[in-house]
């Protein structure tokens, strides 16, 4: 199976960021990853299809996505019809943010929300809208320095987005999220290590050194999520993974995933992913370009 383009993006070490506004009257760029973050904002592209790490979703008339360094992602054409479409890509270093300063309380938002990034993130159509014309003035600026602020500005606004959504799995996260609950720490760990097997709660509890019940609710309140949707978050990544990067059967990747029933995995995988795992594997199989 053919391999995720690796970008060398025209950023320089001299730059803060790389910004492009450009049209383009079709999605024709393969599954790609590059080790810089990306900020990309689409319009007029309703009916196309975005896929970041193992998430594939419909696109609206308006898209904003926030994209960690690592992570392989691509536009599908998909029912877009327009020939119109503009683009505007921010890709930018971490390096802009050094550790100390991404301590500091005013910019804490914004270090919270390039961990999320990882994942891949997908803003509101209230944060799109309220971004639109920060991004226009941004792309418009002859200023250099006068730019630099902006895009801080709009980092800073996009931070402050409550309904951002995290879009790919922990098995396509090059660095997986941190936390500093060592407890939450085990339990992850022993959930990654043995997906495939029986991850019942009173074991993942015994580990924890807690109650079930006390187990789930601390686990949700620290990560947001229950246990239940974790594993299964897991399963299905990994279950991904093969499906990317193999040529398992997907009777041997079921198995593999933890999953003991067939049907029950395609039923799964398509409520979650929105495709069956066959049409999981062909749209990245068509998408891959060989290096």
């Amino acid at each position: 199976m053919s391999e995720v383009l690796n970008e060398i993006t025209p950023l320089s070490d001299k730059d803060f960021y790389y910004l492009v506004d450009r049209r383009k009257e079709r999605f024709n760029f393969p599954a790609h990853k590059h080790k810089e973050y990306e900020l990309n904002f689409i319009e007029r592209c309703e009916g196309a299809v975005r896929v970041v790490g193992d998430s594939v979703e419909k696109v609206g008339e308006y898209e904003l996505v926030l994209i960690g360094g690592g992570l392989e992602h691509y536009w599908e054409q998909g029912k877009c019809r327009s020939t119109d479409m503009r683009e505007v890509t921010i890709q930018f270093d971490l390096s802009v943010f050094s550790a100390q300063l991404a301590t500091k309380s005013r910019l804490e938002g914004i270090a919270v929300m390039l961990e999320r990034a990882k994942h891949g993130l997908a803003f509101s159509q209230e944060a799109l809208m309220r971004s639109y014309s920060l991004i226009n003035e941004l792309s418009a600026e002859q200023d250099p320095f006068e730019q630099f602020l902006k895009f801080l500005r709009l980092l800073y606004l996009l931070s402050k987005d409550e309904g951002a959504r995290e879009l790919s799995s922990v098995s396509f996260v090059s660095d997986g999220p941190r936390t500093d609950n060592s407890r939450v720490m085990k339990v992850k760990r022993y959930i990654d290590l043995n997906y495939a097997g029986d991850v019942s709660l009173p074991v993942l509890a015994d580990i924890a050194g807690m109650t079930p019940p006390s187990l789930s609710r601390f686990f949700r309140m620290s990560t947001g999520r229950t246990v239940k949707d974790y594993i299964a978050e897991v399963r299905l990544g990994a279950a991904a993974r093969l499906l990317v990067d193999t040529q398992l059967n997907i009777a041997d990747i079921c198995e593999r995933s933890g999953y003991g029933n067939l049907s029950n995995f395609n039923r799964i995988f398509k409520a979650r992913r929105g495709l069956t795992p066959k049409a999981f594997r062909e749209l990245y199989k068509h998408n891959r370009a060989i290096v």
